[in-house]
Parts: structure tokens; C-alpha cells; sequence
């Protein structure tokens, strides 16, 4: 039998204080919630679900509960899901009142003939199974909203021309985290899992990394787990979890592959200095690596008493 691991995320970023500790009490409390289900004998797809809804019902993440704002004031959340036995995958997206967008990624991967669905057909289905709303709108986000917009209406910013020189000149108001997990069970399956509330002040019908397959979430017993986080238009132009999970499947370790992928990102986008990944290779050994200032992050196996959690793992930024 495999020993079983769980990595999570809470998102590449920069962790403002007020939030840090309460961002590394989460993740830790998500790798427990996910590798308990993992110890039961449970399977890898149910511990990243569980993991993730938890974050998503944590405020202080960027997913769910506590997602950020369009520009014009609304909540579109998106999230993924993928089982490394047998590839198959669900997506949902443009949610504005499903609890755990998750559970509805899931719920498109094992009760319909789709990969990815969204908006209102996707929130039928959700109701349709029975899975809870909410309000995901909170007085945290509402701020960082006002704090972006009145940048822009005074032209202090010019928000998306010139993205990356905006977030070098402020990047304390951006909101790009995204939560996430990758497990393998005692069975050696693995899974995968992403789950956002977008960036602050996107367009609304914009759709980032997190749905989409390979490219936010990717999980093949083959290769390996991956989830991402940062700048979705750079993990789309990149197909970055699928990358990470190609690396490890020539050879790399999960923690070399996640490393290579950042130093791709630097070398191959200019000024991409928001974006993390975590990884799990098909052995059970842990990747995290990220050019952001903070990467939020837990891991939790067999051979220990608590989960690691830390605001920073391998740093690879551009020289």
C-alpha cells in the first residue's frame, strides 16, 4: 500500500498581515481535514474536495466565501476537479451563490456527460443535487474592491494594458490567491484540485486557470497532481499544471518539476511574477515552488505528527 500525502494551497500572492496567520492556520487545518479522510482509507478525490470546500468556507481565502469582486461589484467563482485513475475531470464557472464551487465541479464530473459547465445551467445543477448557496460577498473583499477601483477612477493605474507594471507599483491591493490541493491515497491514485473567486476588479465573463484542465488543475497516475495559483492568464498560456505533471513524468521529482515550471514562467513571460504550483509525484513526494512573494501552503503525510504549513516555499524569481 501507498502512504498517503495531501498538499494544499491558499494562493501566490502577497499575504497582507492581517491575514497571514489566519492563511497558515487554514491550509494546515485543510491538510488535516483532507489526510484524515486519506488515514480512513478514503480516496484521493474526497480528501482535495474536502480540502478545498473547507478553504472555500474559510473568508480569509480568495475561493468561495470570501471571493473577490468583478469590476463592477459581483462575485464569479470557479473551481476544478480531477481523479488521476481514471482522468476524468469537472469544472464549473461564473457561480455567484453556490457554497462550495468545488463540490459542484465534482458534482459535473460524475453526473454529467461534461467537462466544464457554466453560469446558470451550472447553478441548476448544483441545486438540482441539493448543494447549499450563500452570499460569498465579505466586508474584506469589499475593500480591497474599493481600494483597486478608486486607483482606477482617479488614473493612478492602468489596470490591464500594462498588468504586470501595476502589480511591481501595487501589489498590496491585488487579489490573485487561489485555493488548492493534490492528495494520493494509500491505493496510489491521485487527485487533484482548484477552487477561486477570480481577481480583483476582473471583467465580468472573464474565466482564469482554475476550471480549466491542464491548465489550473491536472492529475494523472502517470505523471503526477498539480494545482496552480497566480496570474490565470499566465497558467493558460503556459498549460502550467499540465507542464509541471509532463516534467514529472520524464523523470523530475515532484519539487524539480514545480521549480523547472516557475523557472519556465520567468524565461518564457515577462514581468509573470505572480504564480505558484504544488505538486505530488506518483512516489508521494511533495513540490512547491513559487515567484510570488508569499505561497501560502501545507503538506501532510504519514510520517508526521501535524502538517508543515508556511507563507513560502521555493522561491524562483528572475535574475
Amino acid at each position: 500500500m501507498t502512504k498517503p500525502v495531501i498538499v494544499v494551497h491558499g494562493g501566490a500572492g502577497t499575504w497582507r498581515p492581517e491575514r497571514s496567520q489566519l492563511g497558515i492556520e487554514g491550509v494546515k487545518i485543510a491538510a488535516e481535514i483532507g489526510f484524515k479522510i486519506l488515514s480512513e482509507n478514503g480516496t484521493a478525490l474526497d480528501a482535495v474536495e474536502a480540502a478545498v470546500a473547507y478553504m472555500e468556507d474559510n473568508e480569509v481565502f480568495n475561493a468561495g466565501k470570501g471571493s473577490a469582486l468583478t469590476i463592477d461589484g459581483h462575485i464569479e467563482m470557479e473551481a476544478s476537479i480531477m481523479d488521476g485513475k481514471t482522468l476524468r475531470a469537472g469544472a464549473a464557472g461564473l457561480l455567484r451563490e453556490v457554497r462550495n464551487p468545488v463540490s459542484l465541479a465534482k458534482l459535473v464530473m460524475e453526473k454529467t456527460d461534461y467537462v466544464f459547465l457554466i453560469g446558470e445551467w451550472a447553478e441548476k445543477i448544483a441545486e438540482k443535487y441539493g448543494l447549499e448557496k450563500q452570499n460569498p460577498v465579505t466586508e474584506l473583499r469589499i475593500k480591497y474592491w474599493k481600494e483597486l477601483k478608486q486607483k482606477l477612477l482617479q488614473g493612478e493605474v492602468n489596470y490591464l494594458p500594462r498588468l504586470h507594471q501595476l502589480i511591481k507599483e501595487h501589489p498590496e491591493l491585488f487579489t490573485y490567491e487561489t485555493v488548492g490541493a493534490v492528495a494520493l491515497d494509500n491505493k496510489g491514485n491521485l487527485a487533484a484540485a482548484t477552487s477561486t473567486g477570480g481577481m480583483t476588479l476582473k471583467l465580468p465573463g472573464r474565466i482564469g486557470d482554475s476550471p480549466l484542465i491542464g491548465c489550473g488543475t491536472y492529475a494523472d497516475n502517470e505523471s503526477g497532481a498539480c494545482s496552480a495559483t497566480g496570474i490565470g492568464e499566465i497558467a493558460i498560456r503556459l498549460a502550467l499544471a499540465k507542464t509541471v505533471c509532463e516534467y514529472m513524468k520524464d523523470g523530475l521529482t515532484a519539487q524539480e518539476a514545480a521549480e523547472q515550471s516557475i523557472r519556465e514562467v520567468n524565461r518564457r513571460i515577462e514581468g509573470a511574477n505572480l504564480i505558484g504550483v504544488i505538486a505530488l509525484d506518483p512516489q508521494g513526494n511533495v513540490g512547491a515552488a513559487h515567484n510570488s512573494p508569499n505561497l501560502c501552503w501545507a503538506y501532510f503525510n504519514a510520517e508526521m505528527e501535524r502538517p508543515y504549513a508556511s507563507l513560502e516555499a521555493k522561491r524562483i524569481i528572475i535574475t
